[in-house]
């Protein structure tokens, strides 16, 4: 299997998969969360559930015509909402769980909970970013872009291992995962998170992330352009064709997602990674195509974890 080509490609092929992802969707006051919703409920790859917001969403027309395919759970309080859709996945009776009309914060602390949240026993939660660009050849992931300020080794390799194993289950057999900086050189005295690059790539030649290739630091331009790279008298495995950015702090990374968004006309998707399921926790400027995107990727990651799993 080829990896994917754009969000279009992955719509087809979760279609293909004729499952449908069970869904816990918050507090779903807001419009767009409703539209993304009705289109999954469309391409039908979810089941949903929807907690709080019961009234608006029975009176959603648009959502009328596949009622079969969801059902609402009534609540007194945005917090009651969000620890009982957090209490469904713990449990295991949903796959993905969705923000809408709730403050993150309030979603984050059900969440993250010690005694009843939904973080792995010694995971890393991180956000990792899926867009596709007009001008780049392929889909391209990075992280961390929303979560984790300054990142450590640990949480950095974390963060490698989520998209490697998403990359294994989209299709890239041996993903190209580029270590973003401004520098080209280690430099621990300057830049010490150099250092870590250099753990990764070992940690990568050892077979530690399976099969993928790992080189940097480097910068985004050489990392996605054979032709930088030339011109920079530059030799890496990359070779200007990364399927994936390591960013070096939340700073650069959020930058990065929003100048896509705004100059590069790129469609983009998030989840959070890290939790017993994965999580669409999406900002307060995402539309509904971006929700939509990022509920399709989310599924897309249950799916990846099923090929981990097999393996």
């Amino acid at each position: 299997m080829e990896g994917l080509k754009d969000f279009k490609d992955m719509l087809a092929r979760l279609e293909c998969r004729n499952k449908r992802w069970r869904l816990a969707l918050v507090c779903a006051e807001d419009e767009s969360s409703r539209i993304a919703a009705q289109w999954a409920l469309e391409r039908k790859f979810v089941d949903i559930t929807f907690v709080g917001g019961s009234k608006i969403v029975m009176s959603d027309e648009r959502l009328k015509k596949y009622a079969s395919h969801w059902k609402v759970v009534r609540v007194e309080s945005r917090d009651e909402a969000a620890h009982i859709a957090v209490e469904m996945a713990r449990n295991g009776e949903v796959d993905i769980l969705m923000k809408g009309m709730i403050n993150t914060d309030n979603l984050l602390r059900a969440i993250l909970d010690k005694q009843c949240g939904l973080l792995l026993p010694g995971a890393v939660m991180t956000h990792i970013a899926l867009a596709h660009m007009p001008s780049y050849h392929k889909m391209l992931f990075f992280s961390d872009s929303a979560v984790i300020p300054y990142p450590n080794l640990q949480q950095r390799i974390e963060q490698v291992r989520y998209i490697v194993n998403l990359c294994h289950g989209i299709g890239m057999p041996r993903p190209k995962i580029a270590l973003i900086h401004c520098t080209e050189k280690v430099n621990g005295k300057t830049f010490p998170l150099t250092l870590d690059y250099v753990e990764l790539k070992e940690m990568a030649e050892k077979g530690e992330f399976g099969d993928c290739i790992i080189d940097g630091p480097m910068d985004v331009k050489t990392a996605c352009s054979a032709e930088a790279m030339r011109i920079k008298n530059m030799t890496s495995p990359i070779n200007g064709d990364a399927d994936a950015l390591i960013m070096p702090d939340i700073e650069s990374g959020n930058s990065f997602y929003k100048t896509i968004t705004l100059f590069a006309q790129a469609d983009t998707a998030g989840i959070l990674m890290g939790t017993k399921v994965p999580v669409v926790l999406p900002s307060r400027g995402d539309d509904a195509m971006s929700k939509f995107f990022s509920l399709a990727l989310a599924s897309w990651s249950c799916a990846a974890a099923e090929v981990t799993i097999q393996r």
